[in-house]
């Protein structure tokens, strides 16, 4: 994932000097102005001495998962995997994951539903393959109470292996010994927020996560460690009702083409500020209109962060399409859904389907820190335009 708002100080933004997780200090700065994938960067700085809870701030409550960078050997590129949603397998009267007990609310008619009253931790795996299908259907779930944060890391881990193989990160701080986990961490005392706005008017940065890979991730789970009181929600965008508002003439020519995909501006941004590269930046190419696998929705399958070219058209050409697809996301709130974040909430959603940007809209000082665990999922797909007056 490149640096963006939902990882303003937990990843590349932060570019660490190559050293044992055990030093005394790690501390980096990225100059303001400076550009990757998702364009302007925060002038950060991080440093441990505020970790511990000196600077007037207390200490992180969970520090086995500040983010790392450990010294490292370069891993091989990543091999094709074969991958089963078991949102396929699921019984959609959702009896482990929706019983007695349990509240479902909404938040939207089409993407977002927040759930109380069932640990997710306590699914077997019928109650799991259940889960898959819901958050396939409702694209993003926020579950409350949960108990993940304070779990051993290795279990929550297991649990996101239900989803499909793991994602580990190219450049992203991790948890130390698990570097199949991803850091989200704006520190204690951090002020970069002011000095961004000194030439920015919006932390708003819509995404698919890692869409350059071969095989994108699935479903996503991401669980709060610790939040502000107020602020640092999460927007979600629907990629599918944004496909369905398309006129049926325009619909159709979407369909049949290919997007490049690059993780290249994210692995040079990293290594310009000395952070790691654990693997060699790749490129794919994607359909604009993916299928999902299991509830056979047509979404719009591009963004700004990564997708860099329309496939055999000239460059004024697949611009133009690329920016318009780009602003209709963006600007569609009558398909997004917004996240308040609680503590002990875990959120997933369906990276195949949806579109997000955290807010970094809170000035106090106070601690942001998640974890995510990034299942991957199947090589995106398009099926047949179905044509005029049907929705997928």
């Amino acid at each position: 994932m490149a640096p963006h708002a939902e990882e303003t100080v937990s990843a590349e933004t932060l570019a660490p000097v190559l050293v044992p997780v055990s030093a005394a200090k790690l501390q980096a700065t990225v100059a303001p102005g400076e550009k990757d994938g998702y364009g302007t960067l925060f002038a950060l700085k991080v440093d441990r001495d505020a970790e511990d809870g000196k600077k007037g701030h207390p200490a992180a409550r969970y520090p086995h998962y500040l983010p790392t960078w450990d010294a490292y050997e370069k891993d091989p590129p990543l091999e094709p995997r074969a991958h089963h949603d078991p949102g396929l397998d699921a019984d959609t009267a959702y009896p482990e994951l929706l019983g007695a007990g349990t509240q479902l609310t909404n938040l939207t008619p089409t993407i977002g539903s927040e759930v109380r009253g069932i640990q997710l931790s306590s699914l077997g795996a019928a109650g799991r393959a259940q889960l898959a299908h819901l958050v396939a259907s409702r694209k993003v779930v926020a579950f409350r109470d949960q108990d993940f944060a304070d779990l051993p890391i290795a279990d929550a881990l297991d649990f996101g292996r239900s989803f499909g193989p793991l994602h580990v990160h190219p450049t992203a701080g991790v948890a130390a010994g698990y570097p199949e986990t991803l850091i989200v961490h704006r520190g204690a005392g951090d002020d970069s927020v002011d000095r961004y706005f000194a030439g920015r008017t919006s932390t708003v940065a819509w995404h698919s996560d890692v869409s350059y890979e071969a095989q994108p991730p699935a479903v996503t789970l991401l669980y709060a460690l610790e939040k502000p009181v107020v602020g640092g929600d999460t927007l979600f965008a629907d990629a599918v009702e944004a496909y369905n508002r398309l006129s049926p003439a325009f619909q159709q020519r979407l369909h049949g083409l290919r997007a490049v995909h690059s993780a290249v501006e994210q692995a040079n941004g990293s290594l310009a500020r000395g952070g790691l590269l654990r693997r060699d930046p790749v490129k794919n190419e994607h359909p604009i209109v993916r299928t999902h696998p299991v509830t056979g929705e047509k979404g719009l399958f591009v963004n700004r962060g990564f997708t860099r070219e329309i496939v055999g058209l000239k460059k004024e050409e697949s611009d133009a399409l690329l920016n318009f697809l780009y602003d209709h996301l963006a600007y569609g709130a009558d398909f997004h859904a917004r996240v308040r974040w609680e503590d002990k909430t875990v959120v997933l959603w369906d990276n195949r389907v949806t579109q997000h940007s955290a807010l970094v809209d809170w000035r106090n000082g106070e601690r942001r820190h998640l974890a995510r665990i990034t299942p991957t999922g199947e090589r995106p797909v398009e099926t047949p335009f179905v044509g005029a007056g049907r929705r997928n």
